[in-house]
């Protein structure tokens, strides 16, 4: 299999595939079928939702981030706890596609950041944070095993200041994506699973093809651009155009038309415009000489004629 396992490179944290993690997950009602899936490979993940209602779902704005533009800052939310006592928790969610050495400071940076409920004499105001850092590779990624080396058993579980879990997007069960209620979640966690595996990539993403034709026209031309931007980070040109054609005749089948089927049909349709106007043109010049011989003018004049037609028809168009 063309299969290329994540790699300890702290510049491929952030690629062009992050802001499809993003685009995805920034909807709550996507998010929460990930964290309903996630729950089920997870324990930890599991066990927090367990506690919590996700029917109060929330994103926290964007203007609440105090991070400055490095990148750090990525999907917050907050959601009530089950026993409906009137507290909140946070779930912060992160994408990452290679192994990024400070991914634990840099969630700790937005954690604290972030996740803070303002309450008069309250004495602390952080909010219990459950932070879930997703990453596709075909090797597992989890650094906190390491980290509580040396402590003695009564800091287990307490090293970090928030609950934290590591979870591999290859782990969600492909059955999961096709059952699926919005189609949209499930190509998408399916083109993250599979875009290290080429061999089976394509077929995955094409089982979908029934549940897309449901689509309206622009979510699913808007999914497919998505899903293109960000495979470019992991397959060819030639293997991109392949999948395209796929799914075009998808779309075609079921009433889907590209950007550049549009472009294309444009460009037809002012040909057809220019080729008529220009035939317009042609049989009046016929039918203008076939009027001044029958009055009985010379050719040279003929022609006198007509190159002055046309000038004044140059200079019309020429305004």
């Amino acid at each position: 299999k063309n299969i290329i396992p994540m790699t300890y490179n702290n510049n491929n944290s952030r690629r062009a595939h992050d802001p499809f993690f993003r685009w995805l997950f920034a909807e709550v009602k996507r998010l929460r079928l990930l964290l309903e899936f996630t729950g089920k490979v997870d324990r930890e993940v599991g066990e927090f939702l367990s506690s919590v209602n996700l029917g109060t779902l929330e994103r926290i704005p964007d203007s609440y981030s105090e991070v400055d533009e490095t990148g750090d800052a990525d999907l917050a939310f907050r959601v009530n706890v089950l026993t409906g006592a009137p507290v909140l928790v946070g779930i912060m969610v992160e994408h990452k596609s290679g192994r990024d050495p400070d991914t634990i400071n840099q969630i700790a940076r937005y954690v604290r950041s972030v996740m803070k409920i303002h309450q008069e004499n309250r004495v602390f105001d952080g909010l219990p944070t459950m932070a879930i850092i997703f990453y596709n590779g075909c090797e597992n990624w989890n650094p906190l095993k390491n980290l509580e080396d040396g402590y003695p058993e009564f800091f287990h579980g307490r090293v970090l200041p928030f609950a934290c879990s590591f979870v591999n997007m290859a782990d969600i069960p492909d059955s999961d994506c096709l059952a699926c209620e919005d189609i949209t979640t499930g190509m998408g966690i399916t083109a993250m699973k599979y875009a290290f595996d080429k061999d089976n990539l394509r077929s995955k993403l094409l089982q979908f093809k029934e549940s897309f034709q449901k689509l309206p026209t622009d979510v699913g031309l808007t999914l497919l651009s998505k899903i293109n931007v960000y495979l470019r980070e992991y397959v060819d040109e030639d293997y991109l155009k392949e999948l395209e054609m796929a799914f075009k005749s998808v779309g075609q089948k079921y009433g889907f038309v590209s950007a550049g089927d549009v472009f294309r049909k444009r460009l037809a349709d002012a040909h057809a415009e220019t080729q008529e106007a220009k035939d317009k043109l042609a049989q009046n010049k016929a039918d203008t000489e076939a009027v001044l011989r029958e009055i009985g003018l010379s050719e040279d004049k003929i022609v006198e004629v007509q190159t002055r037609l046309e000038a004044l028809q140059q200079s019309r168009l020429a305004k």
